[in-house]
Order: structure tokens, then C-alpha cells, then sequence
């Protein structure tokens, strides 16, 4: 092949690759109305396209926006995998995946309802730091048992000097009460949410977060555990 059929060779290459659909169309019908070989018929397609510039400037100008959308493509895909990861950081650090913050969970039962409290919690802090709380939590409904298991994990937290501290519970009375406005607060679990409020000031950046029941499996299990110490109505 000479080097004047490599150039040509090399031209019907580009040709094919800058082509639009609708030129490709264009040259399909004009190859078969004239009975012209695909390469000629694209050329001559792309040569109306290129008007006075030229097929070289043409297969340029393309070949730069391709590149360009190609790098703009890649570009928004990089920034949506970063948004994906720091998604995924940040849902980790809200569901307790965070290996080196202070974490806590909560829960409390009683039986029946009102009755007998008991009360579960686990706090787990930097360093293997690792409290788990199941105690009998004197008599309530399962409002005061929850807010009695609240009192005690930040009780733990706060004797440990824990900073930026994770605390999750699945009761949503609580945790509305304690995160919402005050006009909404209940006064009936005033002193437990005052007290409560109170801790949370003593522990730089604490937050309060509602899980489901079945992402609160350990703090729930320690409190059933805490029913075995306490003295049931016969």
C-alpha cells in the first residue's frame, strides 16, 4: 500500500468514526442509489457537511468535541463516584460504621406496659472502649424505660469523657421529644428531656439519631437480659 492509499486508508477511518447517524443514513441511500462503495458515498456525504473547510478541518473539529464530551463524561462520573463514597462515609458514620468515633445505642422495656423497666445500652468509644449496660429500671411505661436508658448510656459517655458521640434508639417518642422544639415537648417526660438536654451539652458535637428496632438489636437484647434481675408480678 503506498503512502498515498495509507493516508486515504487512514482519512476513511476517521470518516466513519466522526460521522453522525444521520450522515451515516445519507451515505447508506446514496451508495445504494448511485451503486457507489460505502467509503465513497460516506465521503461525499461528509464532504456537504465540510462545505468550504474541508474534510480535514471537519474530522478535526469533531475529533476535539468528542474528546472534549468524552473528558466532560469521565469528569461527571468521577464526581459522582466521589459523591457516592462520601454518601456511603457519611451513611457509615450515622449508622455506627465509624471504627473511631464514640458510638452509643439504647433501649428500654417494660412489662407490662406500665410495669417492670429494664433498661439496655452498650457505649463503644476509640481503643476498644466497651460498655454494656442491663439493669432493672424501677417502675414506668416504656416511655420512662427509654428515657431511664438513655440517661445511663450518656451517664457512661460522659464519665469517659467521650467527644463527638453517636447516640442511636428506636424509640421516636424520645428522640422527637429530646431533638424537637419545646413547644412540642411532652410534659409529661419534662424532667427526663431537661436532664437529658443538660448531658448532651456536656458532650461536644453529640447527636441523637433514630434507627429501626432491628438496627438496635444489641442495646434491645441487653434490656430483655436486664428482665432476668428483675422481680416479675406473679
Amino acid at each position: 500500500m503506498s503512502k498515498h492509499d495509507d493516508v486515504e486508508h487512514d482519512l476513511n477511518l476517521a470518516l466513519e468514526r466522526v460521522a453522525t447517524r444521520r450522515e451515516r443514513e445519507a451515505s447508506r441511500r446514496l451508495a445504494r442509489a448511485w451503486g457507489l462503495p460505502t467509503t465513497v458515498a460516506l465521503r461525499r456525504t461528509l464532504e456537504t457537511s465540510a462545505g468550504a473547510a474541508g474534510l480535514a478541518a471537519l474530522v478535526a473539529d469533531r475529533e476535539a468535541a468528542q474528546a472534549a464530551a468524552l473528558a466532560a463524561t469521565q469528569a461527571a462520573a468521577t464526581r459522582r463516584a466521589a459523591a457516592r463514597a462520601l454518601a456511603r462515609a457519611a451513611a457509615s458514620a450515622r449508622h455506627g460504621g465509624d471504627a473511631t468515633g464514640w458510638r452509643a445505642w439504647f433501649d428500654g422495656s417494660a412489662r407490662p406496659n406500665p410495669g417492670h423497666c429494664a433498661i439496655g445500652a452498650l457505649l463503644r468509644g476509640p481503643d476498644g472502649v466497651a460498655v454494656d449496660i442491663a439493669e432493672p429500671a424501677g417502675h414506668g411505661d416504656s416511655s420512662d424505660a427509654e428515657y431511664r436508658a438513655l440517661i445511663a448510656v450518656l451517664d457512661a459517655a460522659l464519665a469517659h469523657g467521650a467527644a463527638d458521640l453517636a447516640v442511636y434508639g428506636d424509640s421516636r417518642v424520645v428522640i422527637d421529644d429530646v431533638n424537637g422544639p419545646d413547644a412540642d415537648a411532652s410534659p409529661v417526660l419534662a424532667a427526663y428531656r431537661d436532664r437529658v438536654r443538660a448531658q448532651l451539652a456536656r458532650l461536644p458535637g453529640a447527636t441523637l439519631r433514630w434507627v429501626p428496632r432491628h438496627r438496635n438489636a444489641q442495646a434491645d437484647a441487653l434490656s430483655q437480659q436486664a428482665f432476668l434481675h428483675t422481680k416479675q408480678p406473679s
